[in-house]
């Protein structure tokens, strides 16, 4: 009889741990499966090198939200970004997006300058945008005296 008592202890302990485990890999790999405090963003980019998914979006150097997805827009020329922005944060029609790097040659990431306009909804896009700096482009400019 106290060898089931254990048996089942530990099949419970076992449980719990596993319960845990897949709570926190879902908390800490962004999915949305509990909830989802966070509404869509669009914005075009001529040039996204270096940026991938999941990569932070800042405003004033404040996380605000991330990168759900990019893809390719062939018919327009550009990469269309799909950014989920935290439901508190409220983003202006006459905002600007920007790729920018964190560090010298670190991590992409897309920065919100806030403008005056009004509130934007989810799912519409943003119009004013910069891409990213190409940093070999530039180096090579600078060699070749093109600067």
């Amino acid at each position: 009889m106290k060898k089931y008592s254990k048996e089942t202890a530990v099949g419970i302990f076992v449980f719990v741990g596993l319960l845990a485990m897949i709570y926190m890999s879902v908390k800490l790999g962004n999915v949305g499966i509990f909830s989802d405090n966070h509404w869509t963003l669009k914005a075009s980019f001529t040039d996204v090198s270096g940026l991938k998914d999941n990569a932070p979006v800042q405003m004033y150097g404040v996380k605000i939200g991330y990168v759900k997805s990019i893809t390719l827009n062939q018919k327009d020329g550009v990469a269309d970004v799909d950014m989920k922005i935290h439901e508190d944060v409220t983003v202006t029609d006459d905002s600007i997006a920007s790729v920018k790097t964190s560090g010298l040659i670190g991590d992409k990431y897309i920065k919100i300058t806030p403008g005056l306009g009004s509130a934007m909804k989810p799912g519409e896009f943003l119009f004013d945008t910069e891409p990213a700096i190409d940093l070999e482009d530039l180096i090579s400019k600078f060699a070749f005296g093109k600067v």
